[in-house]
């Protein structure tokens, strides 16, 4: 089944590593409200009258929207598309936004899962980042969702950065755990060009990230939360068994989504679509009855240089008997041969014609996959 994701490029405050495109101004919420609704209306024949498994509210934070704004956008959703009774229907949040009053008007919408932007359980850390919540907002948020039933939760948390020492966060990822938590997504910390944290760093402000660090807290991780039933079923991505987010699975595996919202990509099975990141022309565009995307076709090499980078970051790997069926045979051997050298050093295994990572390919797996990638001249 197919999915879409809306973006909501709304945020209080800005965390000083983050370059999504987002606000800090809602001055023209309700606008942009309508401009999304506008979009969905519009790209309603763009799946084909596939069923909808996955709604997924990102951004931005979509939890700044009054409870109104995200049922009138689930109401245009619901009126345009065939939605799956089981869908899984997520909202990224943060725990300041969670209040016991937010909570129980959110009852009230379709949600089931919550993505609770955590990022880590010490305060220091927190403002450093220049995150809205505190520590105890965090723990409670997450508690307080759970008692009102909101147990399909995942929240995330953020390692590799100079404050950030192992026993902290060991004390983070084991936190994560007696608080029941059944999916957690942690991602190293990079930093990213004209960002708050970038410009300290080049002023010397902030010290730069230490890549050694970040491989050592990538691996305390997966071995703490593996020891805890957890399964490491995507580089970034920990679940226990079942729980895993069904909306980014399908990313990687290559299903059909929409994307809504200013910067949001979509890809139909064939080409991909990507929205300006601009909310003014965004909002211009749609009020015109025009959308505002760019299309990018992609070849057959492309869509195979996607499959190796998707599939190659998840537990279930790089499947060579698809690739066969999907590419060819000349895609199969040329695979074959460049596997080899990773194979001998121990960062590939082949699994029964399954190409997977081990846990040092891990910390390799965006440079292992390039080598993977082929290009038109392979097949001259």
């Amino acid at each position: 089944m197919a999915g879409i994701y809306i973006h909501i490029p709304f945020c209080k405050k800005a965390c000083t590593y983050c370059d999504f495109h987002f606000t800090t101004s809602t001055k023209y919420l309700n606008e942009m409200v309508e401009a999304i609704c506008k979009e969905i209306i519009l790209k309603k024949n763009r799946l084909a009258q596939q069923q909808i498994g996955s709604i997924y509210f990102g951004g931005g934070t979509p939890s700044v929207l009054p409870t109104a704004a995200l049922q009138q956008i689930l109401a245009t959703i619901e009126n345009h598309f065939s939605i799956s009774s089981d869908a899984e229907i997520t909202i990224e949040t943060n725990p300041d936004d969670l209040t016991a009053s937010k909570i129980a008007e959110l009852r009230k919408l379709p949600v089931n899962r919550f993505s609770i932007g955590t990022q880590s359980f010490f305060n220091e850390d927190l403002v450093w980042m220049n995150r809205a919540h505190n520590s105890q907002e965090a723990t409670d948020c997450i508690k307080r969702n759970q008692d009102a039933g909101f147990e399909n939760l995942t929240i995330d948390l953020i390692y590799g950065y100079p404050l950030l020492t192992n026993e902290k966060w060991q004390t983070n990822i084991q936190t994560a755990i007696e608080l029941q938590v059944p999916h957690l997504s942690a991602y190293s910390l990079t930093v990213e060009p004209k960002t708050a944290l970038a410009h300290a760093i080049e002023k010397g402000k902030q010290p730069d990230v230490n890549d050694e660090q970040s491989a050592e807290q990538f691996m305390m991780l997966i071995d703490t939360v593996t020891a805890n039933g957890f399964e490491h079923y995507e580089i970034s991505n920990y679940s226990l068994p079942g729980k895993y987010a069904v909306h980014n699975t399908n990313y990687w595996k290559g299903v059909p989504y929409l994307g809504i919202g200013p910067s949001a990509h979509g890809f139909d099975g064939h080409d991909r679509y990507i929205n300006i990141a601009n909310n003014a022309k965004y909002m211009e565009s749609l009020f015109k009855g025009e959308l505002p995307e760019t299309v990018e076709q992609l070849s057959q090499v492309d869509k195979f240089n996607e499959y190796v980078m998707t599939s190659l970051r998840t537990m279930w790997g790089l499947d060579l008997e698809k690739v066969a069926k999907d590419f060819g045979k000349n895609y199969v051997d040329q695979t074959q041969k460049l596997i080899k050298d990773f194979v001998a050093d121990g960062q590939l295994i082949n699994d029964g014609n399954v190409i997977k990572l081990t846990n040092k390919g891990k910390l390799f797996a965006d440079g292992i996959a390039a080598e993977l990638f082929m290009d038109e001249e392979d097949f001259r």
